[in-house]
């Protein structure tokens, strides 16, 4: 009896996981769906969208906008973003706005398939059913494109689309981010619906767990992006690496403040995403992050750096950056005040000298020349020199980088 009760149970459990691998697997036919929207639903979806960054993950570099194909990389494997375009093959042209709706907040797709959370629907939870409207609308009535994207690269058991239900039990009903600052206005409740939903900044400036979930007892403070950190932007944060309110709103308008220029991931933010927004929404951010009683920026200490580091920087970095770090205009930004510098952890600053930066383009004909890596001509105390003679001069920090941390950090 007791071995046909076992065969029973394990047969039972073939079939549900088998139902359950179907469900994740199959394609969803659903009707080709009709969508008429007015010029005027259609702008603000596209401003929604663009405050939601969702070109950032949905275009692919060369690629048509919002096809997918971009790769994010995380601790799982490689998954490629979705194309959100209207094509009933390969994009959302067979979803109705209440599928996109329970998408974006729940991260079910139609057909029951479930969405990894590098969608991040844990914050997307939070928008209001006519934003999601008018960004659907706008979404829909975008040239198709009929591109498929490739196989997201995951090793078993992440592979497994099934196991999401188990993390959504977990973690999607989990209570809102906390709000990093204090404040009660309508302009910093605009600004945390900006920062903590559509443009979702706690996905990436927020630690995670074991499994990929926000610690939500640590919102804002900085998270793990692989190659670079997301650096804490708590008003705390900010303040003591220079940041003042109006800082926040320039930077966010043009990717370029007194505290050094984007890179990396922020620059693709900025580029696809805050560049777009209004001046208000622009101040709106900077008050929620800064808080409604923004603590006043700490002004940097200067230091004596080594004067093995001082040679080191004036011969391989003084010709953009400029002999006293005052940097220069089109080429590199300068040293003094720049956040980076100031950062305790010195991860971004150790992986730019190492791997350099690409050129960059900002609003209003402002640009940035390509850095050029350093990991081939310089040894491992050489950076390690370097890099704490730039935080001991220019962040007032002390010289704690070594260079076996250097080492780790090389590709």
């Amino acid at each position: 009896m007791k071995k046909r009760l076992a065969m029973l149970i394990v047969l039972v459990a073939i079939v549900v996981i088998a139902l359950l691998w179907w469900r994740e697997n199959r394609r969803y036919d659903g009707p080709v769906q009709q969508v008429t929207a007015s010029a005027e639903q259609i702008a603000r979806g596209r401003y929604l969208a663009q405050a939601a960054d969702c070109a950032a993950c949905h275009t692919a570099s060369g690629g048509a906008p919002l096809a997918g194909g971009y790769p994010l990389d995380t601790p799982f494997g490689t998954i490629y973003g979705s194309n959100l375009t209207p094509s009933a093959d390969h994009g959302i042209g067979r979803w109705s706005k209440d599928d996109f709706f329970l998408a974006l907040t729940q991260g079910v797709a139609p057909g029951g398939r479930h969405l990894y959370p590098a969608m991040p629907y844990t914050s997307y939870k939070g928008i209001s059913r006519q934003d999601a409207d008018d960004i659907y609308a706008y979404l829909m009535t975008r040239p198709a494109v009929d591109v498929a994207i490739p196989a997201n690269d995951m090793p078993f058991p992440f592979n497994q689309r099934m196991a999401l239900i188990g993390w959504n039990l977990l973690f999607r009903s989990q209570d809102p981010l906390p709000a990093s600052s204090q404040g009660s206005s309508p302009q910093w409740q605009r600004g945390r619906y900006l920062a903590d939903v559509l443009g979702h900044c706690g996905e990436c400036h927020t630690p995670r767990g074991a499994l990929g979930q926000m610690d939500l007892g640590k919102p804002m403070q900085g998270g793990d992006l692989g190659r670079f950190m997301a650096p804490d932007i708590t008003p705390h944060g900010l303040a003591q690496r220079g940041w003042t309110p109006q800082d926040v709103s320039r930077f966010l308008g043009t990717g370029l403040a007194p505290q050094g220029s984007a890179f990396s991931e922020m620059h693709m933010v900025v580029d696809l995403s805050t560049r777009h927004l209004t001046p208000e929404d622009h101040q709106a951010l900077a008050l929620y992050l800064m808080g409604e009683q923004p603590p006043a920026a700490v002004p940097v200490k200067m230091g004596q750096g080594s004067d093995a580091g001082r040679m080191t920087y004036l011969d391989q970095c003084a010709g953009c950056h400029a002999r006293e770090g005052e940097g220069k205009p089109h080429v590199a930004p300068a040293m003094r005040d720049n956040a980076t510098l100031r950062q305790a952890d010195g991860k971004n600053l150790i992986v730019s000298v190492l791997d350099g930066l690409p050129a960059q383009q900002f609003p209003n004909g402002e640009s940035m020349q390509s850095m050029p890596g350093f990991g081939e001509r310089l040894s491992d105390a050489e950076v390690a020199e370097l890099v704490n003679y730039l935080r001991v001069t220019w962040g007032g920090l002390p010289a704690d980088v070594t260079a076996e941390q250097v080492k780790a950090l090389r590709k």
